[in-house]
């Protein structure tokens, strides 16, 4: 990180994920272009969670390359600050890690709950109904958290 003073501890890094609908997720291709592409996460502990279809393009690129960098934004405010300078306030996070495929049920099934009680915690009576539906053609994964880069600009 080039700006040290703007550096943010892991607390504060596991704060904005926790607080974040969602992330920005890049994989590798093979080719000269990543892939990224926005997904709602969920952190347990050390791993975050995410679900998808089965099958598809990024299914086959976590299989081929499971390394992956996944971003949270959790604040983005451009400011014009007199007499002529003009800034961002931001908070982001960076983390890099190994994606893998959630296959036991008891697991599946606790980080589906998981992300239901971040994203729609008030809505929570249809849980049940919805894993019975749909647990079985839904896929989840989980990306063990490696590295974490929290890093802040805040208004003074």
């Amino acid at each position: 990180m080039r700006r040290n003073d703007r550096a943010r501890d892991r607390n504060f890094s596991l704060a904005l994920i926790d607080r974040c609908t969602h992330g920005v997720m890049a994989l590798a291709t093979g080719e000269t272009a990543p892939y990224c592409l926005p997904l709602s996460f969920v952190r347990a502990g050390d791993d975050l969670y995410f679900h998808c279809a089965r099958e598809g393009r990024k299914i086959d690129l976590l299989r081929r390359f499971p390394q992956v960098c996944v971003t949270f934004v959790g604040d983005d405010r451009p400011a014009f600050v007199p007499p002529a300078m003009y800034t961002t306030y931001f908070q982001s996070v960076i983390v890099t890690g190994t994606a893998s495929e959630v296959t036991g049920t008891q697991e599946k099934t606790a980080a589906l709950r998981a992300l239901c009680q971040k994203i729609t915690p008030d809505h929570m009576e249809g849980f049940e109904t919805a894993i019975e539906k749909s647990l079985a053609v839904t896929a989840v994964w989980k990306v063990r958290m490696e590295e974490i880069s929290g890093k802040a600009k805040l208004e003074h």
